[in-house]
């Protein structure tokens, strides 16, 4: 199972990356939600991702760590790309369901004063 959920979490990233926001009807399940969003559906995600694009065009989220058990990931994250300030860290876990991502929590540094 460990091979298809770390699949799942480095599908998203990817997408993410390449600005495929349809992609997340195939990442996300239909009922996924997002703790720190408090937001549910797939849809939820493609308008967070062309939120973010639009203010920050060429952000890159880069993993630096993955740590899978389950169906779980925990991943530790750089985001780069973004004018005028160090790489922020995320860091994000993931239940996949199916293949694909279900829950999602997370803590970033984004919102801090650099």
């Amino acid at each position: 199972m460990t091979d298809h959920v770390r699949a799942a979490a480095q599908r998203m990233y990817a997408a993410f990356n390449a600005h495929d926001h349809t992609a997340a009807e195939e990442i996300f399940t239909s009922d996924f939600y997002s703790h720190p969003l408090g937001t549910t559906g797939p849809g939820s995600v493609t308008r967070s991702w062309q939120q973010f694009h639009e203010v920050f065009p060429d952000v890159q989220v880069v993993v630096e760590d993955m740590v899978v058990e389950g169906d779980t990931a925990a991943v530790r994250t750089s985001v780069r790309g973004i004018p005028g300030r160090q790489p922020p860290t995320m860091l994000e876990i993931f239940r996949v369901r199916d293949g694909r991502i279900a829950e999602l929590w997370g803590l970033s540094s984004l919102r801090r004063d650099s």
